[in-house]
């Protein structure tokens, strides 16, 4: 008897399924109704920790309004790394993170906030950070900021 094991591709499929539901604004309790799975079901599709089978794919993909090879678009590529993009648009938060920064227009800004979430994933993971590297903006870019008297 051959076991159903989850695998890489299948963490590259769920991670593809929590950004285009994200994407959309769907919740995974409303994504679960529309398939006819629990929520604990979906969250599970999406870490990769269950397979979802042809018919729920399909289902998922009717529901997300794509079709169901946008869940493999980067397949070919081999299994999704820590780096890969897909991987991380699939982190919590990340997507919302992203549509701010690009809302953000002004390259100076757009630099020292990803200094500062490099900074804060640094601490956070143990290593050393220093406001140094906070300022390592180009002298060409610095500009003296308005003061809020």
């Amino acid at each position: 008897m051959v076991t159903r094991k989850s695998g890489p591709l299948d963490a590259m499929v769920g991670a593809r399924i929590r950004m285009l539901r994200v994407n959309r604004g769907m919740s995974q309790t409303t994504l679960a109704e529309r398939i006819g799975v629990t929520f604990q079901q979906v969250q599970k599709y999406e870490r990769g920790a269950s397979r979802a089978g042809a018919s729920r794919l399909s289902r998922i993909a009717s529901v997300l309004d794509v079709s169901v090879g946008e869940f493999f678009e980067s397949s070919r590529a081999g299994p999704p790394g820590l780096n890969s993009p897909v991987r991380l648009l699939g982190e919590p938060g990340a997507l919302p993170v992203l549509k701010a920064y690009a809302r953000t227009r002004r390259p100076r800004v757009q630099s020292c906030i990803a200094k500062l979430v490099e900074s804060i994933a640094d601490r956070t993971s143990g290593a050393k950070a220093t406001v140094a590297r906070l300022n390592t903006v180009d002298l060409g870019e610095r500009r003296k900021f308005p003061s809020r008297g």
